[in-house]
């Protein structure tokens, strides 16, 4: 049997020798919840900004053909009535006008508040039917999109324990995520120089079992609260159109108008059989 060299630790004889602390495998799986959280929340809201996005791009392009096509409703209805006379042909008729009415008397109503500083020009000329600036095309560039989710993995506020430390994250955050949503690239990279010029996050110290599986619970009621809003962003109209298409939504919008243009078409013949 060799002798023991001098100085050389002797091994231990316990069973001890390699053994995990309880907690570690436990840090392990919050730790891993906490970056599984953060990728579901960057997904989340990557759609909540294209449904957004397409939101705009739907109303801007469609809007004057819905119009339209609630014009040539009421004008339908109103011939019908005119031509029948009977009584809920008539109601009808105001029904599918009153649709189309604008708000009576807000030029009147709101003429002080119109002309100060309470309401924006936009906000404005919608309530009086003056014409509205169209909205900017907004759709996030695939260099905004990884500025975007390099930038929520360094600084997700879930990444701190610290209250002080969260709440700088949280303020910062707000920044990059109103950033993204305007696809706003060179104000992402500035952030990216602010966060990189900022405290370094501090390193979590060890935790006690009951405060690692309080965080698991919190992390697991996150993440349903975030698949709730998620279900209600697909299931919106919006969403349920845009899912329909992910790679080439402006095609999609071609299509639907497309759709309603022959609508148009068809109000517009059953108006002429009425009134020619």
């Amino acid at each position: 049997m060799s002798e023991q060299t001098a100085g050389e630790p002797s091994a231990p004889t316990d069973g001890t020798a390699g053994a995990e602390r309880p907690e570690a495998r436990l840090e392990r799986a919050v730790r891993a919840a906490e970056q599984a959280l953060i990728e579901f929340e960057i997904a989340v809201e990557t759609f909540r900004v294209e449904v957004e996005n397409f939101s705009r791009l739907h109303h801007q392009k469609l809007g004057p053909m819905y119009t339209r096509l609630d014009e040539l409703d009421a004008l339908i209805a109103e011939a019908r009535a005119a031509r029948t006379g009977d009584p809920e042909d008539l109601r009808r008729a105001q029904d599918a006008r009153s649709l189309v009415m604008p708000m009576p008397g807000v030029d009147e109503l709101f003429h002080d508040w119109l002309d100060s500083d309470g309401i924006s020009d936009d906000a404005a000329a919608m309530l009086t039917e003056r014409p509205v600036r169209p909205p900017e095309r907004v759709r996030p560039s695939e260099e905004v999109r990884r500025l975007y989710r390099e930038l929520v993995r360094q600084a997700h506020p879930d990444l701190a324990q610290d209250e002080a430390e969260r709440g700088r994250r949280d303020a910062f955050i707000a920044k990059v995520n109103a950033a993204y949503g305007r696809g706003d690239e060179q104000l992402l990279r500035e952030l990216a120089e602010e966060w990189a010029a900022g405290p370094a996050p501090e390193e979590a110290g060890p935790t006690q079992s009951e405060e690692l599986y309080a965080r698991l619970e919190w992390l697991a009621r996150r993440k349903e609260l975030l698949a709730l809003v998620a279900r209600e962003l697909e299931e919106s109209a919006i969403g349920s159109m845009l899912r329909m298409a992910p790679d080439d939504p402006d095609r999609l919008l071609e299509e639907i108008a497309e759709q309603l243009l022959a609508q148009v078409a068809e109000r517009e013949a059953e108006l002429a059989s009425y009134v020619g």
